[in-house]
Order: structure tokens, then sequence, then C-alpha cells
């Protein structure tokens, strides 16, 4: 495929599991919970996705949501059969995640140092807390890299169209990188805008999604891949 590079402005990046390893850190903490939790039910990662898709309305993305979703499935299911020590231990589990290495995934810096030369505004558009996604931002070291930093609430064709204003574009001038179909693809494809997607070895059960064909989508399996799309 290509793409339409005369009218190309503005390639916006995905953060968590695109630019840096997030999920396998969330899912050592989820075996944690479900170690704890088994005993007292047949389907512990079951009741982890009820807790958080109730809380998603109020709570949203991000650590913070999460920990507070953890140990409120820890409580309801597991309940005084779990020991104080037990808890804290799961808290201070969950709570690690807030200082992340956020090391950047291989292929990725070398990647957007070539890409410095091409005549496109490189940006970071990301869903999360803004402290937490700041700070891992921070941690990784690839600010440098871009010249607009959008953290939001969800994302949706709503803040992608948003994006759009932001950076005074259309959306047939944007081409959007990240791992989940559900969040980065789907959404930048439905109002117009270009997408690569390179998937991330594992998913959060929240952002599973059917597979997705498209003209405008193109999918890679190695960061560097980009470089060929440019």
């Amino acid at each position: 495929m290509i793409i339409d590079l005369q009218n190309l402005r503005v390639i916006a990046f995905d953060a968590d599991d695109t630019l840096w390893d997030c999920q396998s850190h969330f899912e050592a903490v989820e075996n944690h919970l479900y170690k704890l939790i088994k005993p007292y039910c047949d389907e512990p990662a079951r009741e982890l996705f009820i807790t958080e898709s109730g809380n998603m309305a109020d709570l949203g993305y991000g650590c913070k949501a999460f920990t507070i979703s953890v140990i409120e499935t820890a409580l309801r299911v597991g309940g005084s059969h779990l020991s104080d020590v037990e808890l804290m231990e799961l808290l201070a589990h969950s709570k690690s995640l807030l200082h992340l290495p956020a090391t950047p995934l291989p292929e990725v810096e070398s990647t957007l140092q070539r890409l410095q030369a091409y005549p496109y505004r490189l940006v970071v558009f990301t869903k999360g807390e803004l402290q937490d996604q700041e700070n891992k931002l921070h941690r990784s070291r690839l600010g440098k890299y871009f010249s607009h930093v959008e953290i939001t609430s969800d994302k949706t064709e709503t803040e992608f169209q948003q994006l759009c204003e932001h950076l005074d574009i259309m959306p047939h001038q944007l081409l959007m990188v990240g791992n989940s179909l559900k969040s980065d693809i789907a959404p930048a494809l439905n109002i117009g805008a270009w997408a690569i997607h390179i998937p991330f070895h594992v998913t959060w059960q929240l952002e599973h999604s059917e597979d997705i064909e498209h003209e405008r989508l193109i999918k890679i399996t190695h960061f560097n891949e980009i470089l060929k799309h440019v």
C-alpha cells in the first residue's frame, strides 16, 4: 500500500505497548491477584474484567484506576479470606506500576531518530491518567522526538477529530501508529486518517477487537517497517 505522502503532515504514535512495554507489567499484577482469589471463584480474570468494566465510566484508564479495580476485586471475591499482609503486598505490587521503566521497545528510538529527517510532525497521542503518562514519557527519554503530546481520557472518533483540530490538519493528513485495533486503529480509520497497526504480544482484555481490513490500514510486525511506508 502507498500512503498519500504528498498530503501527509503528521505521524501520531500511541505510547503504551507501542513505544514502550506496559501491558506485561500490568499482567504480572493481574496474575498476582488471580493467584490470591482463585480459591474463591471459578474465573479470576472474569471477576477483574467485571470490576474494571463497571469502573471505567468513573475511573477511566491508567495505573490508579487499575489499582482500585484490583483491590476492589480482591476484597469482593476474597473478602475476609485474605490477610492484611496479602492485601498490602497486592497494593504495593499495583502501585509499582507507577514507576514501570518505560524502556523503549526494540527499534523505536532508532526509527524515531530517522524520522526526524522526514517532513512530518511527530506527535504522541495516548490515553490514560495525565501525570502517569507524562512520567512514563519522561522516563522513556523519547520526548525530544515529538513536537506535540496529547493525553486524553479515551481515544474515540471524537478525540481523533479534536487532535486534528489542535494540529490544524485534515484527517487524511494524519497517520496513526499503534498496537490497539480498538482505540488506535478503528477510530482513526473512521474519521478518514491513515493507520499502521503494530501488535504487541499481550493485549488488555478491554482492548480486544476483531481484526480489521481497510484500504488505509497497514500492518507491520517490526517498528522500523514504518520507514518503508513513509
